[in-house]
């Protein structure tokens, strides 16, 4: 387990516990450590997180790249790591007794943290909720057990934890704020290297090894299939910080095809794409927030799949379209997510400029209603309140 060499905190330090077991969740907890450090740089942040929390200042215990696994198979493939991790955490705990435990998604690790940290008589605010209102809506009862505050990030999260007697509070999605980029699309393309008067096609295969194992390769088949029917195509890669590099060169080798591999600036990635194929998760979300043309794909172990379809209670499984509450971006997922289907909805974007104005209207919605409600108390502030302080403004 990797870990970050910081100084241990004074006794009389405020001392905030704080676990984000992927990327996403990385750069969401690092801005809200950032902020909480403007108000109150005195409290000290230690738990898992990744390059994002620890530039923030985290004293980081565990390499959140460890633990970003997807799949109910997968989990039993890395059950001992992921136990191990959780088992470091549950005695961090017992031994430091922080003022407060902040978890960030990662529902099945961070729900027993939460148990843990409730018989020690640790508070408890979960930010960025777990799905439960899409699947395994039980798990609300346990959430009412376990998590003191729940800081929700959308809108109709709000009345579904009111409903089962949870405390929580809308705090805005943090995204609305962070997606964002200074360049025009042509600069951006410039920027990284690419023609701008050539169509670029961005290939997102996700931030967890596996999702890279299962997705890169249909993303590079579809864009071998597309450039051949269209030869002034680009493609550029986003890399996740949860990746190693040698393991998407080696995908890259294999495929035969050039591709400009990135590894920072990815609201400027976004910004330099005419069209996009994502795996499904947050970055589905952020590529709605900056209006471009997107297909969502995603693949896990079958059986996995097969259990999941039977637990799911939403009619989509991207982000964004379950915010729009209609299939705004083509969802290819299991089966059909082929490089030949992948390669026809590209094709789709890229020449049907119709096409792609309604995929750019449905995404302009999105923005509108992650922004549309009256944020009642900002996720810093909220922390605070929880330590029992007021933020220092001298």
């Amino acid at each position: 387990m990797a870990e970050q060499d910081i100084p241990s905190s004074p006794a009389d330090t405020p001392r905030v516990l704080i676990v984000a077991g992927e990327a996403s969740g990385d750069q969401h907890a690092a801005q809200l450590i950032e902020q909480i450090s403007k108000l109150a740089p005195e409290i000290h942040f230690s738990g898992i997180g990744g390059e994002c929390m620890k530039r923030a200042g985290v004293e980081i215990l565990i390499d959140s790249a460890e633990l970003a696994v997807v799949g109910l198979v997968e989990v039993l493939i890395h059950y001992r790591t992921l136990r191990g991790a959780l088992e470091r955490m549950r005695q961090r705990l017992r031994d430091e007794r922080p003022d407060l435990l902040i978890l960030v998604d990662y529902p099945d690790f961070n729900l027993r943290l939460a148990k843990t940290a409730k018989a020690l008589g640790i508070k408890v605010l979960y930010y960025i909720s777990p799905q439960v209102w899409a699947w395994r809506q039980k798990r609300v009862h346990v959430i009412r057990e376990r998590v003191d505050m729940m800081a929700v990030v959308f809108p109709f999260e709000l009345p579904f934890y009111e409903s089962a007697g949870v405390p929580a509070r809308f705090v805005g999605h943090p995204l609305t704020e962070e997606v964002h980029s200074a360049l025009t699309r042509d600069q951006a393309a410039a920027r990284f290297g690419l023609d701008p008067t050539r169509p670029i096609v961005g290939l997102f295969p996700g931030s967890r090894r596996g999702e890279l194992q299962r997705l890169l390769p249909l993303q590079l088949a579809a864009a071998r299939n597309l450039q051949a029917e269209m030869p002034a195509l680009q493609f550029i890669l986003p890399r996740a910080s949860t990746l190693n590099e040698d393991s998407i060169d080696a995908h890259l080798h294999e495929a035969g095809i050039e591709v400009k591999r990135v590894s920072a600036d990815f609201y400027d990635v976004i910004q330099s794409c005419d069209a996009i194929v994502s795996a499904s998760g947050t970055a589905t979300l952020e590529i709605a927030l900056m209006g471009k043309p997107l297909v969502v794909i995603y693949r896990v172990n079958p059986i996995s799949y097969r259990i999941m379809r039977r637990l799911i209670r939403v009619d989509h499984i991207a982000l964004c379209n379950i915010v729009a509450g209609q299939r705004v971006a083509v969802e290819l997922i299991q089966d059909a997510a082929t490089p030949e289907a992948i390669a026809h909805e590209l094709r789709q974007l890229l020449t049907d400029p119709t096409h792609a104005a309604r995929v750019r209207e449905g995404f302009a919605r999105v923005r509108e209603q992650l922004r549309g409600e009256h944020r009642s108390i900002d996720i810093a502030n909220l922390t605070l309140e929880m330590l029992g302080r007021t933020a220092n403004t001298d």
